[in-house]
């Protein structure tokens, strides 16, 4: 309990500072200047996270990101670090999509859209779909690495749940590759629904991109279950048994 004190005692300030100086970049600078602000700012707001909670990050196969080309990255999601570890480490422009809850944080909500980060309202499916038609855009136009947890929520156990194909549909429509990363420890750190923080290392680690090449929408269920499997190929515990399959 005392390293969650400590590390809320870090996060309120440290947020608050991040985010206004991200809303005044985005809003009084040159395009430019805001797009540094909205790279280096998280960066920095994640790393000291991180140090505060004891936690170090290390990433293994790493250079099949490339800052150059847009890649879509799809990570199983067990607890809150696995944000904070994939924000103070990627390579190049990131974005996240996230769910809308996300947006209504006060001050960190309205500097992440500012940043163009993206949010989806998983309870209204045209505005979920409207949300995918921005990231759409945004892949085709500015080439960033787009972020998304298709398990949709955290994971209780940390075991794999079945995917959303929403990443799967946004690949396919955009012909970028598939990510697929596997990220280990974070559960150990915050687990889902707990307020205990503890030091640990999280792992993440990519796996070989897979091409969209060739195939159509009615290739996404194969394309979510390629994508499945290579997690759990990872090293990810997979959670669809035979018995919730069915």
């Amino acid at each position: 309990m005392f390293r969650f004190l400590l590390v809320l005692f870090v996060l309120v300030p440290t947020t608050t500072y991040c985010g206004l100086r991200i809303l005044w970049a985005v809003y009084r600078n040159t395009p430019e200047a805001a797009l540094c602000i909205c790279h280096e700012c998280p960066r920095a707001w994640a790393r000291r996270l991180l140090r505060w909670a004891a936690s170090d990050v290390v990433f293994e196969n790493e250079q099949v990101i490339d800052p150059d080309r847009p890649q879509i990255l799809v990570a199983n999601h067990s607890s809150w670090f696995d944000i904070l570890a994939l924000t103070a480490h990627m390579p190049g422009r990131t974005l996240f999509v996230a769910k809308q809850e996300l947006a209504k944080i006060p001050v960190f909500g309205r500097a992440a859209q500012a940043c163009g980060h993206i949010f989806i309202d998983r309870y209204d499916r045209n505005r979920a779909v409207d949300s995918l038609a921005a990231a759409r855009k945004i892949l085709e136009e500015d080439s960033p690495t787009v972020i998304m947890f298709p398990e949709g929520t955290r994971s209780a156990t940390g075991e794999l749940m079945r995917f959303k194909k929403g990443a799967f549909v946004l690949a396919i429509q955009t012909g970028v590759d598939v990510v697929p990363v596997a990220i280990s420890g974070s559960r150990e750190i915050l687990r889902k629904g707990s307020l205990m923080v503890h030091p640990g290392t999280i792992r993440v680690r990519f796996g070989e991109p897979i091409s969209v090449e060739g195939l159509d929408l009615d290739h996404r269920n194969e394309l979510t279950d390629r994508a499945h499997a290579a997690l759990v190929a990872l090293g990810v515990p997979d959670g669809l048994t035979d018995s919730n399959q069915q």
